[in-house]
């Protein structure tokens, strides 16, 4: 591909188009003899390697510290990030993490420390931990909470965990985990993950969990229900009192996938709601950076019918000090405890940046976030109702995330040609075939952070694209024009990936 394709323009000499620099892979930018730091001759010793000493170069590329920085530098401009504009992927809450949260996580204290430390060294961090949980269980209205889980799909195993200890401990070990359509995807997968067979309970006409198909289903087999609330279709579940109830009475237990608590936090207290475990994503509702494979935390809040069942470790409040309640010293108190998620306590980091950020938006603050993300999703769905198809826009008002449908599109268009064109307005594209009850589905999440006028531009830009799939224009399949690669083979490059750099000669010689 030449550099006039690559810049979608005139072909520069190049290849960079203005201040969007063509760059190459660092392993085709070496200069021979090029480094960055002068190393003395290495002494000359006996090997101790019995004959397996490397017997060719490393193919390391060999650059200058401003090659290297420049490099790096380069490929930061083509990243799209939350720090540059609105991120309206759905259901992952890709929101403004403040600063102070931050400096905080940086302080000597929560920083530098280590989970072997001698607890009375740790006594601040385990009492940031403590008050953390505390915020939990009164936002949560549940009776206790697990910090140590790792990120929501981990916070799930931890509560099925428990789960099926409980059910156990009454000598009723059961099957099945019923999971409604309109759930995230990680939780059949969990599930299943845990040893459940999992089923399916289809969504009715609003998008909601079929309460009659659910309550058919029941039956001593069953050991519970996974259920996501607000749903993937970004719609709340009325009838979560009904289902719990008729789950318990048929013996089994709730687990509510906590990811989107952002869209109800300081609103609804899922205690009151008859769940029994719940996740909640410290990295979602509480701000920090979140995507890029981490960092996470998933603690799990438990109904008191299942704390007995919790794992370990945690930390209690004993005298004028902290503990940490480890297997040694769980005693009779937390002796039927499941076990243990992580070798440690769970994530330091996390734990300081979502006190932060708890502390500083206080009780009122956090209602204030569940309610301006509710508006600024009801804002964009009925902004743009009129040109996308909303599936369950009659459906009642939307939580914190819009759904929308490809319905209505030119033959040909679909949603992936107006996510590829949104990356020509600036923008990364949605949350796209997601969730699988919605043909072409277009999730888009603009969270609490984002300001009437950053809305409306985005509004703007997703409107002009839609009118175009509508219309025909067939450009569209060739967008996206003006980023530093055109559409990729996205099909080859899920199935023949090509993780590693081999040299022209070597890459004819493999094919």
């Amino acid at each position: 591909m030449g550099s006039g394709e690559r810049t979608g323009g005139a072909e520069t000499f190049t290849g960079n188009r203005a201040l969007m620099l063509e760059e190459p892979l660092i392993f085709e930018m070496e200069e021979e003899g090029g480094t960055g730091v002068d190393f003395a001759p290495a002494p000359k010793v006996q090997s101790r390697l019995g004959g397996l000493e490397r017997n060719r170069p490393m193919n390391i590329p060999g650059l200058s510290e401003p090659q290297t920085v420049r490099h790096y530098t380069r490929l930061s401009r083509q990243n799209y990030a939350i720090d540059l504009g609105l991120f309206p992927l759905g259901s992952c809450t890709m929101k403004h993490n403040p600063r102070l949260n931050e400096k905080v996580a940086r302080m000597p204290g929560f920083a530098d420390i280590h989970p072997l430390q001698p607890v009375d060294t740790v006594q601040g961090a385990l009492a940031l931990i403590e008050m953390l949980g505390e915020w939990l269980i009164k936002l949560t209205g549940m009776h206790s909470v697990a910090m140590s889980p790792k990120a929501g799909a981990h916070g799930e195993l931890c509560g099925l965990l428990a789960m099926r200890a409980a059910l156990e401990a009454r000598g009723d070990a059961r099957e099945v985990i019923l999971v409604p359509e309109s759930a995230h995807g990680t939780n059949p997968a969990t599930a299943a993950f845990a040893g459940y067979r999992v089923e399916n309970i289809p969504a009715n006409e609003r998008g909601r969990v079929d309460i009659d198909a659910l309550k058919a289903r029941l039956g001593p087999d069953v050991a519970g229900v996974m259920i996501t609330n607000p749903n993937t279709c970004g719609l709340f579940e009325p009838d979560m009192t009904e289902i719990s109830k008729a789950v318990h009475e048929a013996g089994g237990l709730v687990y509510c996938d906590g990811a989107n608590f952002n869209a109800i936090v300081g609103r609804v207290r899922p205690g009151d709601l008859g769940i029994d475990a719940m996740h909640i994503n410290l990295h979602k509702t509480f701000s920090t950076p979140h995507g890029g494979g981490g960092p996470g935390s998933g603690p799990v809040v438990f109904s008191e019918a299942l704390t007995p069942f919790a794992p370990l470790p945690f930390v209690e409040k004993q005298g004028d000090g902290y503990a940490l309640i480890e297997e040694e010293t769980a005693g009779e108190h937390h002796g039927r405890s499941f076990g243990r998620m992580t070798a440690f306590h769970g994530q330091m980091g996390m734990f300081t940046r979502a006190m932060s950020y708890i502390l500083s938006h206080g009780a009122d603050g956090l209602r204030q976030v569940s309610e301006d993300a509710v508006l600024n999703a009801n804002y964009i769905l009925r902004s743009l109702e009129d040109v996308l198809d909303a599936p369950f826009g009659a459906s009642g008002p939307c939580m914190h995330e819009a759904l929308f449908s490809d319905k209505g599109f030119a033959e040909g268009l679909t949603t992936l040609d107006l996510a590829k064109a949104l990356i020509d307005e600036g923008y990364h594209p949605m949350t796209m075939y997601f969730p699988l009850v919605v043909h072409g589905a277009m999730l888009v999440e603009p969270t609490e952070t984002e300001s009437k006028a950053t809305l409306d531009q985005f509004i703007g830009a997703l409107r002009s694209v839609a009118e175009r799939a509508k219309a025909g224009d067939q450009s569209l399949k060739a967008a996206p024009i003006h980023a530093p690669r055109r559409r990729l083979d996205e099909t080859q490059a899920a199935r023949k990936p090509i993780l590693v750099y081999r040299e022209p000669r070597q890459a004819e010689a493999a094919e």
